[in-house]
């Protein structure tokens, strides 16, 4: 009854009588039915997004490649709507937070709609360290940002290009937390492959991971510090992006939220006054009331308009 869709059973009643039933997809935000196990009927409820027209929307293909060390990796290209196989594209590196056990599922993401909608391919990959593959994938990616971690989104990045699916002279990497940590870390590591960046609620120097936000501030928030990150402060300086301005060309935006408490504002305030100071031009958004996200609808408009016109600046089809 609903190919290409994902159906799952989020709630019953005792008897197993009746169910609820979440029915989604890539282009489908999704919507709830009542399953009768008598009648064997579903009875539609509520739909979330009802002004989506899943027809109009990007259909996400799911991709699986090789990193430099023969681990295999998997992720999701996203295309233009309409633009089924389409080449030599403006890319989006859209790199996912947490890092560890979280991931990037097949599933309506409505920042990578808007992005697909400008004309921009999504490419979004589950590097080591990321939730879903076992414990040894997991465990692969601790201590391993700016390492392994990272080498995991160049290397899918450059897939995208051997493909032909990227045009190598547009390609912008983006993320948030960990992600803008990606984005920024990308820049400065590989300073020929990206023409912009942007650092949303991102970490850019290691060492305040062990000072300031909530993290630090319980014991189990300590261990997990020392698991991912280690302690040697010499090696977190060097994996900072902050650390390694002298070999940035991307251009660069940075997206702070003021009452951000896992990734304080002085992350984003200290990069912004070191890019101000080597007189770097580079584009700020800042919200006092935010946290870790925008979450305000007129904040997350701005937002979303600000990234927008970047992109169309740097990547955009006239470049």
């Amino acid at each position: 009854q609903f190919p290409g869709e994902e159906v799952r059973f989020t709630s019953s009643t005792r008897d197993g009588g009746k169910a609820v039933v979440f029915v989604h997809g890539d282009t489908d935000p999704g919507a709830f039915y009542l399953y009768d196990a008598t009648t064997k009927k579903l009875s539609f409820l509520l739909a979330r997004r009802p002004w989506i027209k899943p027809a109009q929307m990007a259909p996400m293909q799911p991709v699986e490649f090789a990193a430099r060390d023969g681990l295999r990796l998997h992720g999701y290209l996203t295309r233009p709507p309409g633009q089924a196989g389409a080449k030599n594209l403006p890319l989006v590196v859209y790199v996912h937070g947490g890092p560890y056990g979280i991931r990037d599922r097949w599933q309506f993401d409505p920042d990578v709609q808007a992005l697909a909608s400008r004309g921009y391919a999504v490419l979004q990959v589950n590097f080591r360290g990321s939730g879903g593959y076992g414990n040894a994938f997991y465990r692969a990616g601790l201590r391993e940002w700016g390492g392994k971690m990272q080498d995991d989104v160049t290397d899918a990045t450059h897939w995208a290009v051997t493909q032909g699916v990227a045009d190598p002279a547009r390609i912008c990497i983006f993320g948030g937390s960990y992600g803008g940590y990606a984005a920024l870390e990308g820049a400065v590591k590989e300073p020929d492959l990206y023409r912009c960046a942007i650092g949303y609620a991102g970490v850019y120097d290691l060492r305040l991971m062990y000072t300031r936000g909530d993290i630090p501030q319980t014991e189990y928030g300590e261990n997990y510090l020392k698991m991912a990150l280690g302690e040697d402060r010499d090696e977190l300086w060097d994996r900072s992006p902050i650390a390694h301005l002298d070999r940035l060309k991307a251009r660069v935006m940075l997206i702070v939220g003021g009452a951000d408490r896992r990734v304080p504002p002085l992350q984003g305030e200290n990069l912004h006054a070191a890019l101000l100071k080597r007189h770097v031009e580079h584009e700020w958004l800042y919200e006092r009331t935010e946290g870790h996200g925008f979450y305000g609808e007129g904040n997350r408009t701005e937002l979303l308009q600000r990234v927008l016109a970047f992109l169309d600046a740097q990547i955009g089809p006239k470049h």
